[in-house]
This record gives structure tokens, C-alpha cells and sequence, in this order.
């Protein structure tokens, strides 16, 4: 009798009612009864082993071997010997012949978990069984048949994997018979709240302690928080509230505890459409030029406010305020300003600690090109660090390579 999506969400105790959700279980239903490779995609701690399990279970094969593999796990060195099998002899420390996971599970199905991280040879090997069902034990030329279902999974995009030579792309199109997606706990809201419960009940249950509830704004943080680590996350905070938290009512105060600080139940912005740090490296850099551009102008406003209060005479300032002048000093030798209206002396040439002004002061509109100033505060950086770009990319807050493409589009060499 075919199982409907509640049956199956009962059965593998899976909670939610996302619409996401009932089209991944949807999926995994209808492919279950065939022996089509399915290539799980999805976040770290979507549960997407579960999926496999659920593939596995519904399948003709449920009552074979399940092996759950996972290939990140492994050392490249034994990889093959894991999954294949070797001869005796075959490698230092090969003392006797052993058997494969895929000559252990027969019949069954195997579940490779993380499988982008699997070496170019392995992937070689793999297609090979996926195509004719033949592999060889390592140290061994004698082909061995074996009857396995694959279902693989990873956190990475393979396809780009794929484009950056990481991974094989006939394997890839061989594996994704069936592309199977698990939506993250973001993607699904209206399950939040439901999973906490579930699993504040559990631990409430196992470790003989009074139930948790919480209160609506703290509702209200546990949806809006973007949860990178799934429903692994959701599941850890649960049973640390349930241990640690005297008062059993919850306010949004108090879950916040429990909350990383760097995204405390706030909407933050995340990479989408392939965006990466990099990307916001460069706007990085251009808040940081404006940011230090006003706090340079209040400062240098506030010195001269007190420069004409005592009449001219500046050497209390240059004793409470030495960073700042010889920072303001760096900067207008920097910049080759010799202007009349304003002359910096600088402590250490022993020459007069005082400014002197020629004629009235001017006021000169100043450029607000973001270009220019991003320009300067590069120069500024790879002065200071007698060009050295490692260091002058740290101070910028950005990565060498950001630098080095900055330094070319604006001709800097």
C-alpha cells in the first residue's frame, strides 16, 4: 500500500506542514520503489540522511544492507580500500584481504554522504560501478560484480565543483538521476516553532525536568533568526534551554542567550546568486574610507576649535593629542598639501609646535568621489606598510586578491 506524505512524516518522525518539506518527502516517495541514483543537496543539519533512509526503507530493497558512508571523513589514502575493498598485501599494513562496502552491502543500498569530497580516482571508480555494477579490490585485477544503489549527498554546490575541475562531470550527471533538494530551516518558518516544541518536549521527557514555554517575542526571535545550522542547531538550543534555563517561561531576552551574538534573531543579509565574501569586501572598503574620513574631520575641527580658543598656542594639544597630529602630519606630507592657510610642524624635526595661519581660512569643497578616496586610502595603506600588500590588505579589512584587482583598475602600480 502506498504511504501518503503524512504516513511517511509519522513513520521517520519528521515535523511540518512547509510546502518545501511535502515536496522533498513528494520526491523521495516517488523515487523510492525505482533503483535510480538520487543526489541529495542541501545545508549541513537539513537532514538529509534522513532522506536516504526514507529511500531506503520504501524501497525492494529495505530489507538489505544500509551503509551510511561518510567520504569527508575517510583519508584519501584509504578511501578506496574503504569502499572496495583490498588484497592482502596490497599496501603497508594490508596484513589480510577485506572486504569493501560495496561488496558488504549487496543487494542494498549505499549512502554517501559529502560525496564532492571524494579524490578524482575514487570518482573514477565510482562510475564505474554506477555504469556496469564492476570495481576491483585494491591490489587485485579480478573484476567483482556487485548490486548496490547509490544515494549520494553534499553541502556544496557540485556544479561548480564540477566547472572548477573538482569534480567529474560525467559522474556528476550520473549521480543526479535524481537531484533531490532539502530546504533549509530558514526556508521553512512556519516549522520553527513546531520543531522547538517537539524537541523541548523530548528533553524535557529525558532528562526529568519541567517543560519549556515561550513567550511570543520570543517566538518571534526563534522565526526571524536565520539558523545556519538547521535543524541540528534548533535541536542543540533546545535541550541547552531545557538543561540550563531555571525560569521554564521563556522571554525573548533570555533565548538570546542561547543565540550566537553575531545574529541575534535578526534578518541579516545572506549570499545569494552566487555572491561571495569578496563582494561585500568591496563595500567594505568604501564604508570604511567615509567612516574614517568624519571621524579625521571632527577631529581636526576639535583641534582647531581649541587652537583658537588659546589664542594660537598649541602646545597642550600636541601633548594630549601626539597620535592624532602625527597621523594628520603622515597624511598631508602624503598628500604633497602646502597650503598657506595651514602649517603642520611636527614635533620630532624640532621646529616650532604651532600652526600658523597666513591668510583667512577658505573653504574649498571637497571631492566625494568614492573612487579617489578609495584610491587614497589604498596608497595610504601600502606607504604604511612600506608596500608590502599582505599587510596593507589586512589594515584595509580586505583579502590580497581584493587588493591586487583594486590595485589594477585604479593604476596604482
Amino acid at each position: 500500500m502506498t504511504m501518503d506524505i503524512q504516513d511517511i512524516k509519522n513513520r521517520f518522525g519528521i515535523i511540518g506542514a512547509s510546502p518545501l518539506l511535502n515536496r522533498a518527502i513528494d520526491t523521495a516517495r516517488q523515487v523510492a520503489p525505482t533503483d535510480m541514483s538520487v543526489l541529495i543537496t542541501g545545508e549541513s543539519g537539513s537532514g538529509k540522511e534522513v532522506f536516504s533512509h526514507i529511500i531506503h526503507q520504501m524501497s525492494t530493497r529495505k530489507h538489505g544492507p544500509f551503509i551510511a558512508v561518510n567520504c569527508g571523513a575517510i583519508p584519501e589514502g584509504t578511501i578506496d580500500s574503504e569502499l572496495f575493498g583490498h588484497e592482502k598485501g596490497s599496501f603497508t599494513g594490508a596484513h589480510e584481504a577485506r572486504k569493501g562496502y560495496f561488496e558488504v552491502a549487496n543487494g542494498g543500498t549505499i549512502f554517501l554522504d559529502e560525496v564532492a569530497e571524494l579524490p578524482l580516482g575514487t570518482q573514477a571508480r565510482l562510475l564505474r560501478v554506477l555504469e556496469s555494477g564492476e570495481y576491483l579490490r585494491v591490489g587485485s585485477s579480478k573484476v567483482q560484480k556487485t548490486d548496490v544503489r547509490i544515494i549520494a549527498a553534499t553541502n556544496v554546490d557540485v556544479y561548480n565543483s564540477v566547472k572548477s575541475g573538482k569534480f567529474r562531470e560525467d559522474l556528476y550527471y550520473r549521480l543526479n538521476t535524481v537531484p533531490l533538494r532539502i530546504p533549509a530551516l530558514h526556508e521553512r518558518k512556519e516549522d520553527i516553532y513546531l520543531l522547538f516544541r517537539k524537541f523541548a518536549a523530548d528533553f524535557s521527557d529525558k532528562y526529568r525536568t519541567p517543560g519549556i514555554q515561550l513567550e511570543p517575542d520570543a517566538i518571534q526571535v526563534l522565526s526571524n533568526y536565520s539558523w545556519p545550522g538547521n535543524v541540528r542547531q534548533l535541536k542543540n538550543i533546545a535541550e541547552q534551554i531545557c538543561v540550563l534555563e531555571k525560569d521554564r517561561n521563556v522571554n525573548a531576552q533570555a533565548l538570546l542567550n542561547y543565540i550566537p551574538n553575531e545574529q541575534q534573531g535578526n534578518n541579516l543579509p545572506m549570499a545569494i546568486n552566487g555572491s561571495t565574501k569578496e563582494d561585500f569586501s568591496e563595500r567594505d572598503i568604501l564604508y570604511k574610507v567615509l567612516f574614517d574620513m568624519k571621524k579625521d574631520m571632527v577631529e581636526l575641527k576639535k583641534l582647531v576649535a581649541e587652537i583658537i580658543q588659546n589664542g594660537g598656542n598649541t602646545s597642550h594639544i600636541m601633548a594630549d593629542n601626539p597620535q592624532f597630529i602625527n597621523q594628520l602630519y603622515q597624511e598631508v606630507e602624503l598628500q604633497g598639501h602646502h597650503e598657506p592657510t595651514l602649517t603642520i610642524k611636527h614635533p620630532a624635526q624640532n621646529a616650532p609646535t604651532e600652526y600658523n595661519f597666513a591668510h583667512d581660512a577658505e573653504e574649498v569643497e571637497e571631492s566625494l568621489s568614492l573612487i579617489e578616496k578609495e584610491s587614497d586610502l589604498i596608497k595610504k595603506a601600502l606607504k604604511k606598510h612600506k608596500g608590502k600588500r599582505k599587510f596593507a590588505a589586512q589594515e584595509l579589512g580586505i583579502s590580497e586578491r581584493t587588493l591586487y584587482r583594486k590595485i589594477k583598475e585604479l593604476n596604482l602600480n
